[in-house]
């Protein structure tokens, strides 16, 4: 197979244009948390875009499990690690050639930049090509590697960088300063006295002495004498220092596209590893989920909120894990109980694990089955916006139409504590006319709502609970179980617990 990216297998899976910002949906589930946490310490790449914009095929997911799986076996990783730090190494003289002043000091930069990025790619196929590879986009990748390597082009351009490194090498000089004068002259075999000077005054050497040698600048910037110098250096060895010039102009472009891709690209990979790893270190499991563009039967043994899961660690604190799954006609998950017991952090599970299906990347849990979406819609509660002259309910059936009007049998909807300025019985009412829409779209939904008669709506409901604790229910557990909606508030349990029944009031007001 031909070598097209190490993230896309085909050109088409490729976005047209990088997203230029993230989805609108981001916020709402938290995804912007967990790109965040993913790419720090990778500015120099720019890799949000490339979490901007999930697969639309499910070979195409396949062949980002296969790469990252082999990114996760030791060699491999150890590998990449080496490219990427010999790329970096090259970027870093290229920006340094950007901060200098003086050509000939530039053009030497230019040099070893180019003699690194020859010695990194090299290193790269030689060590991919000793290295038992399975995943296609590695394999095409190591024969990419050879036959560039090979190539007359390269061949070229490795042959010249050090035949003329190696000629520079060979140029000897002499420097004769006397006064305010400094004289620069080829060198004509004069004896080398350094080694006799050195000798002669070993012997009055007595304990650590001071260092008196000139250090020069960690800039690398020269001063106006040393180039001075350079300059008639490059006078007296005019044929060395034209190659130079002449290399420089004809190698501007010297880096391979393709490789300058992987280099970018494969760090996708790196960074959600390693940010995994350092989640799955709490004892949290991941895994390649099973993921189906036709199938809607969709299941998570021991899921979670990545971007919780992440804050916590961070504080020492641990996450509770849930299951789901769904059988048969059940598309619409109805998520009731009481308030602050997990419900919209289950919501928002769900849609980062589809979404992250999405990316190819592995998600939480020990096994998933998960769909693959053309479009993700989000609707989480907002504060009411004055200027838009919009009652919240109005603002709420407004959101709810828009989403209604795009989303299509492969779309995957979340909606959060919608209708909850209005009464009860309108609440009802409205709810019902949204799930008849919902249930003939046949789209898959997680709906959080304190309207219970939702949840048992139609064959394609599956009600789902928030639970507390049995011996308090004021204590929430976090869990969330397939249980019929039981009416339950909770709220003499929270007044009990806060102080606010009825006898407790009355005890506080009395004289």
């Amino acid at each position: 197979m031909s070598f097209e990216s190490i993230l896309f297998e085909r050109p088409e899976d490729r976005p047209a244009i990088e997203p230029a910002e993230m989805p609108g949906f981001f916020v709402d589930l938290n995804l912007d948390q967990i790109v965040e946490a993913v790419v720090k310490g990778r500015q120099e790449y720019n890799l949000r875009p490339l979490f901007w914009a999930p697969l639309g095929r499910v070979g195409a997911i396949e062949y980002r499990h296969e790469v990252m799986q082999e990114l996760e076996r030791p060699e491999p990783a150890r590998i990449t690690a080496a490219f990427a730090q010999g790329m970096r190494t090259v970027r870093e003289y290229l920006t340094r050639i950007e901060r200098l002043y003086y050509p000939l000091q530039k053009q030497r930069w230019f040099l070893d930049a180019v003699d690194v990025y020859c010695d990194t790619v090299a290193a790269l196929r030689r060590d991919l090509s000793s290295t038992d590879l399975h995943a296609r986009g590695l394999v095409a990748l190591r024969q990419y590697l050879q036959e560039y390597t090979a190539s007359t082009a390269f061949a070229h351009l490795e042959e010249e960088t050090k035949g003329l490194k190696d000629a520079l090498a060979g140029i000897d000089y002499c420097i004769r300063i006397r006064g305010n004068s400094v004289t620069v002259r080829a060198y004509d075999n004069e004896a080398d006295y350094s080694a006799y000077v050195q000798q002669t005054f070993e012997r009055f050497k007595q304990g650590d002495v001071k260092d008196y040698r000139a250090k020069f600048p960690a800039s690398g910037e020269m001063n106006t004498v040393e180039a001075q110098i350079l300059d008639n250096v490059a006078r007296l060895y005019p044929e060395t220092f034209g190659r130079l010039n002449a290399y420089c102009q004809q190698h501007a472009d010297f880096r391979d596209a393709t490789i300058a891709a992987f280099d970018r690209e494969v760090q996708f990979y790196l960074a959600y590893l390693e940010f995994i790893g350092s989640v799955g270190a709490a004892g949290l499991s991941f895994c390649y989920p099973h993921v189906s563009d036709t199938r809607k039967e969709i299941a998570d043994l021991e899921g979670f909120d990545l971007a919780l899961a992440n804050k916590l660690r961070a504080e020492g604190s641990s996450i509770v894990c849930n299951d789901f799954w769904m059988n048969g006609k059940e598309r619409i998950f109805v998520v009731s109980g009481p308030n602050q017991g997990g419900k919209t952090t289950f919501a928002r599970t769900f849609g980062q694990l589809h979404y992250l299906a999405a990316l190819g990347c592995p998600v939480p849990g020990k096994e998933a089955r998960l769909f693959l979406f053309d479009n993700l819609f989000t609707h989480f509660e907002k504060e009411e916006n004055v200027e838009d002259l919009r009652s919240k309910l109005e603002d709420d059936l407004v959101r709810v139409h828009r989403i209604l009007s795009e989303a299509t049998p492969r779309s995957i909807i979340i909606v959060n504590e919608i209708l909850t300025s209005t009464t009860l019985s309108d609440a009802v009412f409205l709810g019902k006319k949204v799930m008849e829409h919902l249930s003939r779209l046949d789209a898959l939904c997680v709906w959080v709502t304190f309207v219970e008669e939702l949840a048992s709506f139609s064959e394609k409901t599956v009600s789902m609970i928030s639970m507390v604790a049995p011996e308090n229910p004021a204590v929430r557990t976090y869990k969330i179980a397939r249980r019929p909606a039981h009416g339950r508030s909770y709220a003499a349990a929270l007044a009990e617990k806060y102080g606010l029944t009825y006898g407790a009031l009355k005890e506080r007001i009395r004289p």
